[in-house]
């Protein structure tokens, strides 16, 4: 399950507050939901990895090599956040937090220190005028983008520089735990889940009560359930709905696919699904709530409008809410507490994206694997050594751009894609009819009609309008006050087209190599496997037929 409100890189729900929550919510009940569910039900009945489960309909194979790609490229960039986390981590058992005052190497003439006046909400300030504040040269601000990520050092893409040695540490322990989460399979990182997915509720609800105590954490809240009407007329804030809840629900990483493959034939998957979807909301809304608690604090505290304060991206996470739990009695505690959750919700994401590509290529190649004895520990190794080599360039001093980049275009237009033609294969190809018998051979019941509708109608429309609305009203990509190059923004597209295309490339390449004529290559292709040769044996008993009435 992935964490919207704290982990989100790109644009969030934190600028448009609750008017961001309508398209949130179409997009939820239309389209990912119903793919959240149809990918439990393929999981669990065809009981194969995401990419050999297209057995079904061999002309869509593609779309699982589409997905395993989709949540390969995500790990290069979100294992990074999690290296953040720890390097945070760590600083926060020095004897002062690092953030908290301007008087440190790193910092700026231009770092300012805001000193909240009793119980008013006005506030004094230091080293800078009211008019010179900004959110970039906080104390928090200062020490992630100049102490941690070193961006001083570089002027953009071309000039990334070395990676910083201690994010590199941080990284590499990051991607030891994985392994060792991941190298046993599902009874290694069953285990791990039940720690990474129950410790983030504790720490949120200790932060909430926490925040709830503070001056203009009120105001936070209002501001958090205000709705801002006017943004539903920006199509981005569409695209970036669709994408989020994605994210958020997992549908079209192809993960939910990899673990149903464990479940037993008869598992409820219809109630993992409902339930599994009412806490992913909860927990973003709730988590929106300690958020914004604490923003209303930093608004109070800075002496301006909460608009000031809210960014998005990960200056949500490393910026705002480091220099709110600098200011706290036990900003030590508050602050290991709250980055040690961090690392833990994190490392649950991450585990399934990597098991998604484990678990696809294992299953797919599996006459391979099972001719060598510890095959899972070693392809395990192999694919940790070749994310974490990608990940160290966002280690480096411009490696904030490129991490920019990986998270625009790897997993936003390509993941809609995927999970478009996961619906359009099982509903228009496999067919609607055959897959509802398969839901009642495992439930013992049809699926309703809102399911089958969005299946086949609805879902695919919905997620068809997204990415449309997105090819044709693609913003410039920038970050903070850097533009990026032409050439970096064809970097980004070929690397979602690097996966889309697996789509289209696959089934080609499975249409040539099925024997038959054109019709008979088509009609095999999106077939299930196990008919195949019923097909053939059908269509030469009818040529056989044919002949010997010719022959008559």
């Amino acid at each position: 399950m992935f964490f919207p409100v704290l982990l989100t890189t790109g644009s969030s729900n934190v600028g448009l507050t609750s008017a961001f929550l309508i398209p949130y919510t179409l997009m939820l009940v239309f389209g990912a939901v119903p793919l959240f569910y149809m990918e439990l039900i393929l999981g669990q009945f065809n009981r194969q990895g995401p990419i050999s489960l297209w057995r079904i309909c061999p002309l869509f194979k593609g779309v699982g090599f589409c997905a395993v790609l989709v949540a390969f490229y995500v790990s290069f960039y979100y294992n990074v956040i999690l290296a953040w986390a720890l390097y945070f981590l760590g600083s926060s058992v020095s004897a002062e937090l690092p953030w908290m005052h301007c008087n440190n190497t790193w910092n700026t003439e231009k770092c300012w220190e805001s000193i909240p006046i009793n119980d008013t909400n006005k506030s004094h300030t230091k080293n800078l005028n009211d008019s010179s504040r900004t959110s970039k040269h906080t104390p928090a601000s200062e020490f992630f983008n100049r102490a941690v990520l070193e961006m001083q050092a570089s002027n953009g893409l071309h000039e990334m520089g070395y990676p910083k040695w201690q994010l590199v540490v941080c990284l590499m322990l990051i991607y030891c735990m994985l392994y060792i989460s991941l190298f046993k399979g599902v009874k290694s990182s069953g285990k791990v889940v039940w720690v990474t997915a129950t410790m983030p509720y504790v720490v949120l609800t200790i932060l909430l009560i926490r925040g709830l105590m503070l001056p203009g954490a009120i105001s936070g809240i209002s501001y958090y359930l205000q709705p801002e009407l006017s943004k539903l007329r920006e199509t981005q804030v569409w695209v970036d709905a669709a994408v989020q809840i994605f994210y958020s629900v997992g549908a079209g990483f192809g993960v939910h696919l990899a673990y149903a493959s464990y479940n037993t034939f008869h598992n409820n998957c219809y109630r993992d699904c409902i339930i599994t979807t009412i806490v992913n909301c909860f927990t973003s809304f709730f988590s929106g709530f300690v958020i914004f608690t604490y923003l209303g604090y930093m608004s109070y505290k800075q002496g301006v409008h909460i608009s000031a304060v809210a960014t998005e991206g990960p200056g949500l996470v490393f910026q705002v809410y480091p220099e709110a739990v600098a200011t706290l009695p036990g900003s030590h505690l508050w602050s290991i507490l709250f980055f040690f959750m961090l690392i833990m919700l994190g490392l649950d994401s991450a585990m399934g994206g990597l098991e998604c590509v484990i678990t696809g290529l294992m299953d797919e190649f599996s006459d391979f694997f099972k001719q060598r004895k510890y095959s899972r520990e070693i392809f395990t190794l192999g694919i940790i050594i070749m994310s974490f080599s990608v990940a160290l360039i966002n280690v480096t001093p411009g490696g904030i751009y490129m991490f920019h980049l990986f998270d625009t275009y790897s997993a936003g237009i390509s993941l809609l894609c995927s999970a478009l033609f996961e619906a359009v294969a099982v509903s228009w190809f496999y067919g609607l009819d055959r897959f509802t018998q398969d839901v009642e051979a495992m439930l013992g019941t049809k699926p309703g009609m809102y399911w089958r509708i969005c299946w086949k109608f609805i879902s695919p429309s919905f997620i068809i309008c997204v990415v449309m609305f997105g090819l044709f009203y693609h913003q410039p990509l920038q970050y903070q006050d850097y533009f990026y190059p032409t050439w970096a923004e064809w970097v980004g597209w070929g690397l979602a087209l690097s996966s889309i295309l697996m789509i289209p490339t696959v089934a080609i390449i499975q249409i040539m190599k099925t024997k038959g004529t054109l019709k008979e290559k088509l009609a095999l292709s999106i077939s299930p496997v196990e008919e195949h040769e019923q097909i053939r044996t059908s269509k030469l008993a009818s040529r056989f037929k044919a002949k010997h009435w010719l022959f008559v």
